[in-house]
Formats: C-alpha cells, sequence, structure tokens
C-alpha cells in the first residue's frame, strides 16, 4: 500500500510541476517569528512531553481516557492514547529520509501512513515545534492571508508550505499549513491543514487543531488545551495536565515495533 500510495503522488506530481518557487512575504515572516518569540520567550525548545485527559469521538460515539504527546525537532513525535476500548500509538518521523510514520492499535501489528499524509507538521499539537520556527530554511515559504474572523476570533493569518527542489505544487499543497494568530499575543489559536484518503493525495479532508488556556513552564508558552477536528467536528479533545521540555527525548521512541 505504501509502494502505491507512493506511484500515486508522484504520477500526480508530474502533473503539477511548475517551473519557479515562490518566495516569502516579509510581513509573514515577521509574524512567525514574533509567534515563535512569543511561544519561546527566544530560548530553544528541543523536546517536549504533554500528558492530559482525553476525549475521543468518533460518529456518535465518544470515549475518554489518557494520552501522551511527544515531539522532538519538528520532524519527529509520538501520539500514545489509553482509551476504554483500547490503546492506539502514532508516530512520525523521518528515518526514511522523508517524512513517514505509522500508527497501532493495542500493540498489535503497526501500518504506515500513506506518505503523502506526512508532509505538514509531525507535532501538530505543539506550536513551538512547528513549521513556523522554519523562517530560515529557504524550503519553506510564508504568506500573508489578511487580518481575519477565524472560529469567532480576530485572528492574523498566515500560510505556511514547503517548495522540494523543483517547485512541485503537489508537496506545496501537501504540506500548506494555514496558522492563525491572536492579533496581540501573535500566539497560535489554530492551526489548519489537509488529510487525504490513504489511496488518493488529491482528495482533501479538512483538519484543524484549535489551540486554548496558555500557561507558562519554565518560560515556555504552552496550550493547556487542544481540540483536532475533522471536517468541522472535534474528534480529539485534550485538557493538558503535566508538560515537561527538554529532558533529551531518545529517538528510538519516534518508532513502532
Amino acid at each position: 500500500m505504501f509502494r502505491l500510495a507512493v506511484a500515486v503522488s508522484l504520477l500526480i506530481s508530474t502533473v503539477y510541476a511548475v517551473g519557479q518557487n515562490p518566495s516569502s512575504d516579509p510581513f509573514a515572516v515577521s509574524l512567525a517569528q514574533k509567534s515563535v518569540a512569543a511561544l519561546t520567550g527566544g530560548a530553544q525548545i528541543s523536546d517536549v512531553s504533554l500528558n492530559g485527559s482525553v476525549t475521543s469521538i468518533f460518529g456518535s460515539d465518544s470515549e475518554t481516557g489518557t494520552g501522551t504527546f511527544r515531539a522532538k525537532g519538528i520532524g519527529e513525535s509520538r501520539v500514545d492514547l489509553n482509551l476504554s476500548s483500547g490503546t492506539r500509538s502514532d508516530v512520525r518521523n523521518t528515518a526514511s529520509g522523508a517524512p513517514g510514520g505509522a500508527w497501532q492499535k493495542n500493540g498489535g501489528t503497526s501500518t504506515s501512513y500513506a506518505s503523502h499524509n506526512c508532509w505538514v507538521d509531525a507535532s501538530w499539537f505543539f506550536p513551538a515545534l512547528s513549521s513556523l520556527t522554519q523562517t530560515a530554511n529557504p524550503i519553506f515559504v510564508f504568506k500573508y492571508v489578511g487580518h481575519e474572523q477565524h472560529g469567532g476570533m480576530n485572528t492574523q493569518h498566515i500560510r505556511v508550505f514547503q517548495t522540494p527542489a523543483g517547485g512541485i505544487s503537489l508537496f506545496q499543497h501537501l504540506s500548506t499549513a494555514d496558522f492563525y494568530l491572536d492579533p496581540a499575543s501573535l500566539l497560535p489559536l489554530a492551526v489548519a491543514f489537509q488529510v487525504h484518503p490513504d489511496m488518493d493525495a488529491s482528495t482533501d479532508i479538512p483538519t484543524e487543531v484549535r489551540f486554548a488556556n496558555y500557561q507558562t513552564v519554565n518560560g515556555f508558552q504552552i496550550p493547556f488545551h487542544f481540540q483536532r477536528m475533522l471536517n468541522g467536528g472535534v474528534v480529539v479533545d485534550v485538557a493538558v495536565t503535566n508538560a515537561t521540555l527538554n529532558t533529551g527525548v531518545l529517538d528510538s521512541i519516534f518508532s513502532l515495533q
């Protein structure tokens, strides 16, 4: 399935290929830099571990439990949920040299993510390790969209995407993240992106993460409440109970056996 997904992605990319990479907007870059400074106070974050209570919603079914959310850099993350129906683990990494990941239920055989679903930020639950931090990386492009209402709140909207060599616009689309920043504090209020069916990189499924209840932990601003939404409905709701940073999380945890 993974090879087929790669083949589909490569086939579509030949259709979407373009000649010249776009450039970043200076104002968007400035907003991103100020947002990261608001999150970190100018200090460095290498890794984070969050623990919290979790509500998982699937259609009319809802279950509760606990979760651990860990991330290292912008390319590695792990989510471990312990719910009434069992356990689920999701990882993202760059072990193969390109973004990848897998998921696993109840300790069973792991299943790889389709490659086209691995281009958005691995640490979707922690904006201080997101693509907002990549203003000095020439592969990332920052665009200012405007001052607008989002989720009933005033926001500054910036868009970030990647432009690999050759400027393939499919990868631009697969990596696009829309950040909605508080106009005063510039802390991220939401990030929106698209996920896709395993066998269809061209079909978009709107996905969003909303952040709230920022609290200061060792000088860093941590969202102690976040929700992941799919097609406009909440699918995961997390109330963080504990956050630790820069503890030297090992790379080995970001793979599933």
